[in-house]
């Protein structure tokens, strides 16, 4: 698999990128807008049709570091025009370090919200290639991953 690490990229919406793992195996996922990575469940030993990587279920959507992607540690392995669902913007969420307050982040803007208009939202963050990798390879390993426990919401204390 190391001719997957060779060719540099330019990051565009509805390019599906290759990830490489380190048992030799591959992952994908597809750019999507400002940044945003969506991951799909799916690995395999070569690279499938665009086709057959489309309709696999997605497993998350993170922004990502364009070092992953400028730099060829993820190869881009083709383009199709983004469909319907993935062309929305990715809401995420924030909290703030010290009031423990909850806001909602897409497409650049933030409003306040409630801990339950967050609940199964990522947390706004850029993650770094190797993190996403760990977090492919706990999933596929059915492991917790510890980036995601590191991100997950802080319980507030409500005096």
């Amino acid at each position: 698999m190391n001719e997957l690490r060779k060719k540099k990229g330019h990051r565009r919406p509805g390019n599906f990128v290759a990830i490489p793992l380190s048992d030799g195996t591959v992952s994908f996922g597809r750019e999507l807008r400002e940044g945003v990575v969506a991951f799909y469940d799916l690995r395999s030993d070569s690279i499938p049709e665009l086709d057959e990587i489309e309709k696999a279920p997605t497993l998350f959507k993170v922004s990502v570091m364009d070092r992953a992607i400028k730099s060829g540690r993820w190869r881009v392995i083709g383009n199709k025009p983004l469909r319907e669902g993935l062309e929305k913007p990715t809401a995420f969420f924030m909290q703030d370090a010290t009031s423990g307050e909850f806001s909602l982040y897409r497409e650049g803007a933030i409003r306040p919200a409630t801990e339950d208009q967050c609940r199964g939202l990522e947390r706004a963050a850029v993650w770094d290639p190797e993190h996403v990798e760990d977090r492919l390879r706990d999933h596929y390993a059915g492991r917790t991953n510890i980036w995601v426990n590191s991100l997950k919401p802080k319980r507030r204390n409500r005096n």
